[in-house]
């Protein structure tokens, strides 16, 4: 009869947080890559004891080993509360805790957020729980995904095309990427959307077989990728009896000059 009795207060505590109605539910673990984005659905339970228990909702969102009363929070509904700087602006509580929503959305993921995070909920007058039972494991692994390159058409000597570099894996949540394009090619910016760059490029014969590369960091994250093409480059004749094509400068070889453009964060009109 040992083994029972030595279960009774855990199953009695269990019990006890049944019925008082404390119950916290979230996935155990999430991954997501640097610099992206995740969103984590939660919901929690908790005893109304009066009215204004709804209309006091507050909720906050910890980091493992933080001081649950006078700790920073890395997400929270509560004002005056401080907030990591670590995650301000990053970590959002987007659930409503009085209508018992506990959601988080991690945005702009950096390697330091690897780690366990519980949520601690207070209401009314001096009532509040902490579900340390409930941890949520955030597991962030390096960024694995490329930018895309598409050229519009066949690139022809002398004939302005757009060229399109595009991260549509990102998050639009998140802090705009910054695009670098390097081509000894003659490239000037085009228009700009959240998540693309677009320039266009007039090829030259001598560019045909050289690189060119698209750079995208997520600057809140510290993390950058690219993706480099070669151009294919065909000949547009300028006058075809002699066979020389449109955008030769007269066959005169010069050294290629890397020409780089940067264009910064989206602001959107």
């Amino acid at each position: 009869m040992l083994l029972p009795l030595l279960l009774l207060p855990l199953l009695w505590a269990v019990s006890l947080a049944e019925v008082e109605g404390y119950q916290l539910s979230v996935q155990e673990s999430v991954t997501v890559q640097e610099g992206l984005c995740v969103f984590v659905p939660c919901n929690f339970t908790y005893p109304r004891y009066n009215t204004t228990d709804l209309t006091s909702a507050q909720g906050t969102w910890f980091w493992r080993g933080a001081n649950k009363v006078q700790g920073a929070a890395v997400a929270t509904n509560k004002r005056g509360r401080k907030v990591q700087e670590e995650t301000q602006g990053r970590f959002y509580l987007l659930g409503n805790p009085q209508s018992y929503n506990c959601s988080l959305d991690i945005r702009d993921a950096r390697k330091s957020d690897d780690g366990k995070y519980f949520f601690r909920v207070e209401r009314g007058q001096g009532r509040s729980w902490t579900y340390i039972s409930n941890w949520l494991s955030v597991h962030v692994t390096g960024l694995t995904h490329m930018p895309h390159i598409l050229i519009a058409g066949t690139l022809e000597s002398g004939l302005p095309r757009n060229v399109t570099c595009s991260v549509p894996w990102a998050c639009k949540r998140g802090t705009p990427p910054i695009f670098s394009w390097t081509s000894v090619a003659l490239i000037s910016l085009g228009p700009r959307t959240y998540l693309s760059s677009v320039i266009t490029l007039t090829p030259r014969p001598q560019d045909h077989g050289t690189n060119l590369t698209c750079q995208v960091k997520f600057p809140a994250a510290c993390v950058t990728v690219e993706t480099t093409i070669q151009l294919n480059v065909t000949c547009a004749p300028q006058n075809p009896n002699i066979g020389v094509c449109l955008g030769d400068s007269s066959g005169r070889k010069e050294p290629p000059v890397h020409v780089t453009l940067t264009e910064g964060g989206f602001l959107p009109g």
